[in-house]
Parts: structure tokens; sequence; C-alpha cells
């Protein structure tokens, strides 16, 4: 597949400690499990994706000084353009995910990404976009609150059409919804999922909330697990799109994946419910192996 146009990712580098438990978790004893270490962050991980469909892609992110090469290798082994900053002080970001069938569990200490100046995004890097995607983590984190709206602004003022996927319901609670949409004001589409979209909008049915955020957003897309895809464009009808049935071996980087399934074919020119189709099918096959990124 060629992927017209280049995207931009910017945002989170994470090493995963992906736990899968052998049977239910016992407290104050052993429990055995598989445990394996794969590269991970949600915007790196929609990177690698996207590299490995065909899109010519940039990632801006931020990582301990020690990791830097690592983590550049393993995004351009997808073909990924890295461009990493070194963080003499703060370590990689790890999550540790425990898997239990379809339910994930995330510990998270996000390292050297809490201290990611949006800022140095270069400006150049933002002037040869077509895209700009980054996710709510990037936004939450007390350093770099108000340089989301400059990076968004400087994306806007060269016609860059901007993505945010909320990323985590959880943090967008403790961190405030009103605050979270201020700082996304302006960007063109929000991807959540079914739980963040109801917290976003404070409505609990998925349709009607994916409807009142289209007056923020011009274009919302809802993934919904088997239940499938949402798309909800200011001013049109909604559109549900199914999703195939796949056997999940492990649903780290599931959303992640679909975001890059989504933007790769809005980059080609589809409509977004073909495009959103396009997002089921990357994370179909995302699913079905271990880890955040394509094997």
């Amino acid at each position: 597949m060629t992927v017209a146009g280049t995207i931009v990712v910017v945002g989170d580098v994470i090493d995963d400690i992906i736990v899968r438990p052998d049977g239910a978790i016992r407290t104050d004893t052993d429990t055995p499990a598989l445990i394996e270490r794969h590269p991970g962050g949600s915007s790196a991980n929609t990177a690698a994706w996207l590299g490995h469909i065909g899109a010519d892609v940039h990632f801006f992110g931020q990582v301990g000084s020690a990791d830097i090469q690592r983590h550049t290798m393993e995004l351009e082994r997808f073909g990924v353009k890295a461009h990493l900053n070194g963080d003499p002080e703060r370590s990689t970001g790890t999550i540790v995910i425990i898997v239990e069938g379809e339910k994930r569990t995330m510990l998270t200490d996000r390292g050297a990404n809490v201290i990611f100046d949006l800022d140095t995004v270069p400006q150049d890097l933002i002037a040869i976009a077509n895209f700009l995607h980054f996710t709510g983590h990037t936004i939450i984190d007390e350093p770099k609150r108000e340089s989301v709206t400059r990076l968004i602004a400087r994306a806007i003022a060269h016609g860059v059409t901007v993505s945010i996927d909320p990323a985590s319901a959880g943090f967008i609670s403790d961190f405030g919804v009103d605050e979270f949409l201020r700082l996304c004001s302006g960007a063109h589409i929000l991807r959540p999922n079914e739980d963040e979209v109801r917290m976003l909008s404070g409505l609990d049915d998925v349709d009607a909330a994916t409807i009142a955020l289209t007056e923020t957003f011009p274009l919302v897309v809802t993934t919904c697990g088997r239940d499938g895809v949402i798309v909800g464009q200011r001013g049109a009808a909604l559109a549900h799109v199914d999703v195939q049935p796949v056997d999940v071996v492990d649903p780290t980087g599931a959303g992640d994946s679909f975001n890059a399934g989504l933007l790769a074919g809005l980059a080609r020119g589809l409509t977004p419910v073909d495009a959103a189709r396009e997002g089921a099918l990357v994370a179909a096959g995302a699913v079905r192996t271990v880890g955040a990124r394509p094997s």
C-alpha cells in the first residue's frame, strides 16, 4: 500500500512489560505468568503501524538518553523517520500491562515523556505534514499543557489536519474534561473509544455522545470493540461500521493500530467511513499477536 502525503506523529515512547498470568492472580504469593518486553507508547505504536502499511511518517518524542539508539532502531525498522530527544535524568517511560483475555490492567510510569517539550517539535517538520497526530497522554502532563495549544496552532497555520486520540478515560477524569477539551481546541479529528467519548461528552449513549462531540471536532470516530466503529461527521448522519470478530491474543495497541489505518486511509483520499474500515482491518491484525506493534 502506498499512502499519499506525510504524517507526523508526536508523543509517547514507552517500554511495555506485558504480563499474561496463567490463571487468576493470587495476592501475597506467586502466580505463574508469561512476561515479555516490547517497545510501546501509544503515539510511537501508531507511527510504527503507519510505517508498516506504507505511510511517509515522522515521529517526534522523548526517551531516557541511554535508550535513544534502541528506540530509534525499533521505529526505523518499520520505515519511521524517528526524531528522539534524550533525557539525561529521567528514564524511558514504562508500563506494566496485565493481560487477562480481552481485558488489560496498566500500571504506568511515564518517565521522560512527562517533560517532553512540544515546543521543540521543529517548525520545518510541521510544515511538511499533511496530518499531525498525538494522544491525550501528551496533553495531561503539567509542563506541556499550554504548548499543546501552540502545537495545534502551528499545525493549523500550515494547513495541517490535526488528529487526537484521547487515550485514557481515567487520566482525563483525573485531569478534568473541560480543561482537556480547551487544550484540544482547533483539532479536526477526535478518535475516542466508547469510555472516552462518554467521559468527554457527559452522555451515556455512545451515539449521542459521538454526535455531541462533533460540535467541537468536525470528525469523531469512536471505536467500540466488537460492536464496531461509529463515524460522526459534523452536519451528517452517523455511520456505523461493523468489524469482523477475531480471536484476540493481546488487545494492547488495538486503538493505536486503528489510528494508523484510519489516518492512512484519509491520507489516500478515502471517505471517513471507508477510512474507518481500513482502521478496523489494521487493528484486527494487531490484536492477533503479543505486543502493540507489527511483528
